[in-house]
């Protein structure tokens, strides 16, 4: 167990660290909202509208294969480094990319 002592005291530090910032920020920070400050903006430029409505469910759902293809690299890249070392476990279990089989068979890599 004390080996794991310098990972909490680092998280504590880091959690003090950041509640620290975030309270002086709001405490000691100057608070004049005006008109301008308060308007939405948009990089440089007034918006064309307030955003209305929702968001098409496939901008959502390619961030979540982005995501769960970028895990599957972390996960993908020790088992390649021994696969010569698996034999025939390896050969059998064709990788660790059950997730990227569930999106295909589910459709999901289908841009409409």
């Amino acid at each position: 167990m004390n080996e794991y002592i310098g990972i909490a005291v680092s998280f504590v530090l880091a959690g003090g660290i950041a509640a620290a910032m975030v309270a002086l920020g709001s405490t000691l920070g100057k608070k004049k909202p005006t008109s301008e400050k308060l308007a939405p903006f948009e990089c440089g430029n007034d918006p064309f509208s307030l955003p209305m409505g929702r968001l098409a469910i496939k901008f959502y759902l390619t961030a979540i294969l982005f995501i769960l293809f970028d895990v599957e690299l972390v996960f993908l890249y020790p088992w390649a480094v021994v696969y010569r070392a698996l034999g025939s476990v390896g050969r059998r279990d064709g990788g660790p990319d059950g997730g990227g089989v569930y999106a295909w068979d589910n459709g999901a890599l289908k841009w409409q």
